[in-house]
């Protein structure tokens, strides 16, 4: 009787421990469960902002071409500061040592209506392909997280409208990119000869530092109806100094090298940076050699006078 006696006073306390572990343990998954939410609350109401905002901007594009020039003017740099009060929290410099990733980077998909955009964008983040054609109505994005050398890399990727009559509205989403994938069709030469244009608005409206790289999509297709040769990009992309692939959305040929490509070196260049950033270490117990040799030579003459 003592004995089983002593069992149940041992059990008492193992039992009670084990009951408050799991209590913990249920904390924990619940905890971690209303995490998961708020993130994905927080991106469903990004999404609903940002494409509040794309409609309104849709607006003013339709307006700008039925008014007179000065009112054109007006509407666009009013449309140009509407983005950027709106845009500017959200194309600060990307947030380090989140939970969730270690960089946030925003790349800008721009290129001719037609020559692919939006596939290689669902190709890249959703893995799927389709062979209708829908024109992209001002602005989309959409995010995929990737490891990239033991680091977790937040890609926030922005497709872009290629019509005329949207470029308004693009152009105001070149502040704040990254990275820019410039796309044209192997198969259409004029989208290909429009890519110098698309890098003078780059020039004009993105950051100095952006990274950029030239993408030739559609190349699954067949060689009696390509038009821009592989050795023509090539040449192009040499002479603006960029990297250059050939795509396929369709065969999801080179998408996923093309997306990784630019992330890794966007992360290089703001790795650099943030170590340029760093203060010089100052070795107070070593003094300069030079220096106090040049005191001394100094003082020697002195005394040599």
């Amino acid at each position: 009787m003592l004995t089983e006696t002593g069992d149940s006073e041992e059990r008492g306390p193992r039992s009670i421990r084990g009951e408050k572990e799991r209590k913990k343990e249920k904390e924990t998954q619940n905890s971690l469960t209303t995490k998961t939410k708020s993130r994905t609350t927080q991106h469903n109401q990004t999404h609903l902002i940002l494409s509040s905002i794309s409609r309104t901007l849709l607006i003013f594009s339709t307006v700008l071409h039925k008014v007179r020039e000065k009112e054109r003017i007006f509407l666009s740099e009013f449309a140009w500061v509407v983005v950027v009060i709106v845009w500017s929290p959200m194309a600060a410099p990307p947030a380090r040592a989140r939970a969730d990733y270690d960089y946030l980077i925003k790349l800008l998909l721009i290129g001719d209506s037609g020559v692919g955009k939006s596939c290689l964008l669902l190709r890249f983040s959703d893995g799927s392909f389709t062979t209708s054609f829908i024109t992209t109505i001002g602005i989309d994005f959409k995010i995929r997280t990737i490891e990239l050398d033991g680091k977790r890399i937040k890609l926030q990727i922005w497709d872009t409208a290629g019509q005329e009559r949207f470029r308004t509205i693009t152009t105001a989403y070149y502040r704040g990119a990254m990275g820019i994938l410039l796309v044209y069709d192997v198969t259409d030469e004029a989208s290909f000869n429009n890519i110098r244009n698309w890098i003078r608005n780059i020039e004009q409206h993105a950051s100095d530092n952006v990274n950029k790289i030239l993408v030739g999509n559609k190349a699954d297709m067949d060689e009696s109806k390509r038009a821009v040769p592989t050795s023509k990009g090539q040449a192009l992309a040499d002479e603006y100094g960029i990297k250059f692939f050939e795509t396929s959305a369709k065969t999801n040929m080179n998408v996923e090298e093309v997306f990784f490509s630019i992330a890794r070196d966007i992360k290089q260049r703001l790795a650099d940076t943030d170590s340029k950033s760093e203060p010089h270490t100052i070795k107070i117990n070593q003094p300069d050699q030079t220096a106090s040799g040049g005191l001394a030579a100094q003082k020697s003459a002195c005394c040599g006078s």
